[in-house]
């Protein structure tokens, strides 16, 4: 058996993984080529790095086929029900901010809170006799927010793609999305709402609380923690 610890396979997130782990003195390295997912582990014995999509980690963290795993709070919390049941959160690792929010076009000169929008997504269906639409990656997440905040008139409509274009498209009248800069909202003429985001996300280490343990691979974890001073 061995420790298994499950990193982003590709792109900024994986060679900040790298970058984070490698300061404390493990070195993660990808082995064979760019469509190889598999890699290394240096520093400490009895570690298996498992390289995958960012969003698959979450579910091999919770089936308990991996040990450890770095991915984004977002989506430990909208794909895993009862996240908290079944991960453990070690550490902040600093990088892949990014904040889960809510966005109406720019020209939406009087909608600027939740509030707002609830006044705004009732006129829209005694005027157009359906629900206003926001499109979202986020289901959970966002259900939530939105009964807490108190909107009631919507539904949400699922986005696999670009979710900022869903308005422009005319498939919705706003969105709930990830963002970092602002930058692509604005090209699409949206504007996030005054109100607290959704959710602040970040690359994040868990451990997984169904994976099972040998002897051998709880002193490989424990030795693993100590080097990362967790």
């Amino acid at each position: 058996m061995s420790v298994k610890l499950g990193v982003p396979s590709k792109g900024r997130l994986m060679e900040k993984t790298f970058d984070w782990f490698g300061a404390r003195g493990v070195t993660l390295s990808r082995t064979g080529s760019d469509r190889e997912y598999a890699g290394a582990v240096a520093g400490v014995d009895g570690v298996d790095l498992v390289l995958l999509s960012a969003g698959e980690i979450p579910r091999e963290l919770a089936s308990g086929r991996i040990h450890l795993g770095v991915t984004g709070t977002d989506l430990v919390r909208e794909k895993l029900v009862q996240w908290d049941q079944k991960v453990e959160p070690l550490a902040e690792l600093g990088f892949g901010h990014a904040d889960l929010i809510v966005a109406v076009p720019a020209a939406w000169v009087d909608v600027d809170t939740l509030d707002d929008l609830d006044a705004a997504a009732a006129a829209f269906r005694a005027r157009h006799g359906h629900r206003l639409r926001i499109a979202t990656k986020y289901h959970r997440l966002v259900r939530d927010y939105l009964r807490d905040g108190g909107v009631a008139d919507y539904r949400l409509v699922d986005s696999q793609g670009a979710t900022e274009g869903t308005v422009a498209n005319l498939t919705a009248e706003a969105i709930a999305d990830i963002t970092s800069t602002g930058e692509t909202l604005r090209a699409n003429h949206l504007k996030p709402l005054s109100d607290p985001p959704v959710l602040r996300s970040q690359a994040t280490l868990f451990r997984s609380r169904r994976a099972p343990l040998s002897g051998d691979d709880r002193a490989t974890l424990d030795a693993l923690t100590r080097l990362l001073d967790l």
